[in-house]
């Protein structure tokens, strides 16, 4: 995370629902499990007390299994669904003490939302999808299908501006939705599981997209998924939460180098180490007597990018960041982790 204040900056959120939702926070009845709290008080905490910050242009991601909370979290902080109480600031303001006015402004100049599904308006063309957010800002035809066409060129929609949604395959119409989003220049994208209905080829190809746009624009982004392949493809920093809580927060190489608990290290524990572990993490002391004039890398080179180098060395490789000797990594270290056998 860079330094300086944060884009966005959550503290104590909670969102609970039922009668009387504001009694349960902070009483021996919220540490009940949920079947036990609905059974005695009607309640379901969706969000539970979830804290984090997001440095501007950081691609900050939370998943987690279906009812894990993640989607009513998104919802609460975009204020679709009011939070039961906590804080949240959107560059220093807070948005949970604005008015009904200010938060349409919001909406309509510092934060989009791309969702699952794309609600675009299928008696419009691309180019007036695209331009809906700044003609209810109220920016006439010829500035708003000046700033559209401009989107559409961005997120490679070239020549599909007077073309109807029905007409566009469904990766394109998510690009739609992307460009509509991007046109108002908010400060911030909420994207929630906005790719998890398309068939695999295009949902690559649509965060390929992100990771492109992220490059370009450096938008912060908060991005929503059950999938940790996408997460750990996106994600600067990656939020893993549980029954509304959030289990742990780190890189995605924190998280399957040091999962927090069980929890975590299940969600991590198919997923190849190699392709997001780097040298740093598996670096070693030397050995006595180990020789000490091999190849140097550097430690930010993941494990699956270093095998052949380390492979071929012939002795071990020296990992050094600034001159410094961090460790060594041989044959065997590197077949540990790409056998998953390491501890």
């Amino acid at each position: 995370m860079t330094s300086g204040s944060p884009m966005i900056s959550v503290r104590h959120l909670w969102k609970v629902f039922g009668p009387n939702a504001e009694k349960i926070i902070g009483t021996p009845t919220a540490d009940l499990s949920r079947a036990e709290l609905r059974a005695q008080t009607g309640n379901t905490i969706a969000v539970r007390d979830v804290s984090f910050d997001v440095a501007p242009g950081e691609v900050f991601v939370v998943m987690g299994l279906s009812g894990s909370g993640k989607s009513t979290l998104v919802r609460c902080m975009t204020r679709l669904i009011e939070p039961t109480q906590g804080e949240l600031e959107l560059a220093g303001e807070d948005i949970l003490k604005v008015d009904a006015k200010r938060l349409r402004e919001l909406r309509r100049s510092s934060f989009s939302m791309v969702f699952q599904h794309f609600g675009l308006l299928p008696h419009r063309k691309v180019i007036d999808n695209i331009a809906y957010s700044l003609e209810i800002n109220g920016v006439d035809k010829a500035a708003r299908h000046k700033r559209a066409n401009e989107v559409i060129e961005l997120v490679g929609l070239h020549g599909y501006g007077n073309a109807y949604p029905e007409q566009l395959s469904g990766g394109m119409q998510q690009r739609v939705g992307l460009a509509r989003a991007l046109a108002v220049d908010p400060k911030v994208l909420f994207l929630d599981e906005p790719f998890s209905a398309l068939d695999p080829l295009i949902r690559r190809d649509m965060q390929a997209e992100v990771i492109r746009l992220h490059h370009e624009l450096g938008k912060t982004l908060l991005f929503i998924t059950h999938d940790l392949a996408e997460a750990v493809k996106l994600g600067d920093r990656i939020a893993i939460m549980k029954d509304g809580a959030i289990v742990q927060i780190g890189t995605p190489e924190e998280l399957v180098a040091a999962p927090a608990d069980e929890y975590v290290e299940n969600f991590v524990r198919d997923f190849p180490k190699s392709h997001v572990l780097t040298l740093r993490w598996i670096a070693r002391p030397p050995r006595e007597g180990e020789d000490l004039c091999g190849p140097v890398l550097p430690p930010t080179i993941t494990v699956r990018d270093a095998s052949r180098q380390v492979l071929e060395a012939g002795s071990p490789v020296r990992v050094v960041e600034d001159e410094v000797l961090l460790g060594l990594v041989d044959t065997n270290d590197i077949l540990t982790v790409i056998a998953g056998i390491d501890s």
